[in-house]
């Protein structure tokens, strides 16, 4: 039977690529997403009916709907990836403190208590696989995303801290760092800024969604079965 694979923020371009390189490679996926309905409709026509697992509807910016979506999540998956969030961009000074709280619960507090919430199926099977898509700011930290950039940085301390915990269980947990990526998020920069990102960039262009999803795929398939606690780069040598 093909494995079940949970994709939290899939309403999102890098989320929705996620999807669609699980389902090529056989797996059966659930979906997460916030409130973009005809995106997650979309996407369900692209799945073919016996490997959806079903869409969950979920605002996971406070602990009141984490609660709740956990109310209803079914517990029993054998692979979960972290793919949403969203992005604050301005001076840290001028962030309100619900701005704050609004990425820390998104970004942190989601996918410890989410994990929290599937981990005993994953004890008892011996094994799953759990990929959190941070960023490449997690690492490096970013003028005008200094939030953002703290709770990326706390998704790879996570990783590596939970890996260690839980490999005697069979279950291996991984990151990757995407860098600069077409989405449309990145096409509202004008041309000149985005031209000269680029030329930041040793391989000279902006990253795929596909390849980003490549990635992950790669990091919940046997082919990395040695690989836990890692934090793999896609950024093109940025």
């Amino acid at each position: 039977m093909s494995k079940r694979c949970l994709v939290i923020g899939a309403s999102g371009e890098i989320g929705a690529a996620i999807v669609k390189r699980l389902v090529e490679a056989g797996y059966r996926v659930g979906v997460q997403y916030h409130s973009n309905h005809l995106a997650i409709e979309n996407l369900k026509n692209q799945v073919p009916t016996e490997q959806w697992e079903g869409a969950y509807q979920a605002d996971l910016g406070s602990s009141e709907g984490i609660r709740e979506f956990l109310s209803f999540l079914p517990n029993s998956w054998d692979a979960v990836v972290f793919s949403g969030g969203h992005l604050w961009k301005g001076l840290f000074q001028d962030m309100t403190e619900e701005d704050m709280d609004a990425l820390y619960h998104v970004h942190t507090k989601a996918p410890w208590m989410i994990t929290r919430h599937l981990l005993p199926s994953m004890i008892k099977m011996k094994r799953g696989t759990i990929v959190v898509v941070s960023s490449i700011f997690g690492e490096e930290g970013a003028s005008m995303e200094v939030a953002y950039s703290s709770v990326k940085a706390s998704q790879l301390g996570f990783v590596k801290g939970l890996a260690k915990e839980v490999a005697p269980s069979g279950i291996r947990v991984n990151a990757i760092t995407p860098g600069l990526i077409n989405t449309k998020m990145n096409l509202k920069l004008d041309k000149e800024d985005l031209c000269a990102l680029e030329e930041e960039i040793p391989l000279g262009r902006s990253g795929t969604t596909t390849e980003v999803a490549d990635a992950v795929y790669f990091l919940l398939s046997e082919q990395s079965s040695y690989i836990t606690g890692h934090s793999l780069k896609v950024n093109g040598g940025w």
